[in-house]
C-alpha cells in the first residue's frame, strides 16, 4: 500500500477534525471513501505530542477497520483516552502535533536463544507477548532506545512482566513495518 502525499495530507486533517469535534461536541467525520486505499484496512496507530513530548498515543494492531475509521477511532481515543494522560484540553489541542503510522502485517519473529533474538532485531516495529501479557513499540521507538537490551526491556515492562523476561522466557515476538507521517 502506498500513500500519496495527498493521502497523508487528508489523513491528517481527518484526525485533527475528529479531535476537534469531540472538543466542540460536534458530529464526528464520516469517511468519505473517495479514493479506494481509504478502504484499506490496516492497524494504525496515532500519536499525539507536544514539544517532543508524548502526549498521547493510541492504536490496533490488527487490520480491523478501514484506515479512515481507524484514524477517526484512534485519534479522538489517544488525544481523550490514553489512560497515562488527561483528556486533551482545549489549549493543547493548538498545541499538538499528530503522528499517524499505518502498520504493516505483523510476521512471527522465531529465535531460539536471547543472544539471537538481539541479532535478529532489525529497527521494526515489535509487539511482545508472554501469557495474557502484551505490548508494542513502534519502530519509532527505536530513536529513544537505540540499544536493544534497553528496547527489550522496555517493552518487557510495558507488558507487565520483569523487564529481564526476554533473558529468561520464551517470549512470542512479532515484527512489523510503519509507514509514518506526521504533521509540520
Amino acid at each position: 500500500m502506498q500513500l500519496s502525499d495527498s493521502n497523508k495530507s487528508y489523513l491528517l486533517n481527518l484526525a485533527r477534525y475528529a479531535i476537534e469535534s469531540q472538543l466542540s461536541f460536534t458530529s464526528m467525520p464520516k469517511p468519505r471513501y473517495e479514493e479506494e486505499i481509504y478502504k484499506f484496512k490496516a492497524g494504525v496507530f496515532v500519536t499525539l505530542t507536544i514539544k517532543g513530548e508524548l502526549r498521547g498515543c493510541i492504536g490496533t494492531i490488527e487490520a480491523r477497520d478501514t484506515i479512515e475509521n481507524s484514524v477517526i477511532f484512534n485519534a479522538v481515543n489517544a488525544a481523550f483516552y490514553d489512560p497515562r494522560f488527561e483528556k486533551l484540553s482545549r489549549e493543547e489541542l493548538k498545541q499538538i502535533k499528530i503522528e499517524i503510522s499505518i502498520l504493516s502485517e505483523p510476521t512471527n519473529l522465531i529465535y531460539i536463544t536471547p543472544e539471537d533474538l538481539l541479532k535478529k532485531l532489525n529497527g521494526q516495529g515489535i509487539i511482545l507477548a508472554y501469557n495474557k501479557n502484551k505490548a508494542l513499540f513502534l519502530p519509532q521507538v527505536w530513536e529513544d532506545l537505540p540499544k536493544k537490551e534497553d528496547f527489550l526491556s522496555h517493552l518487557c515492562l510495558k507488558a507487565g512482566i520483569s523487564k529481564d523476561s526476554w533473558k529468561t522466557k520464551k517470549l512470542t515476538i512479532k515484527q512489523f513495518t510503519v509507514d509514518s507521517f506526521e504533521e509540520e
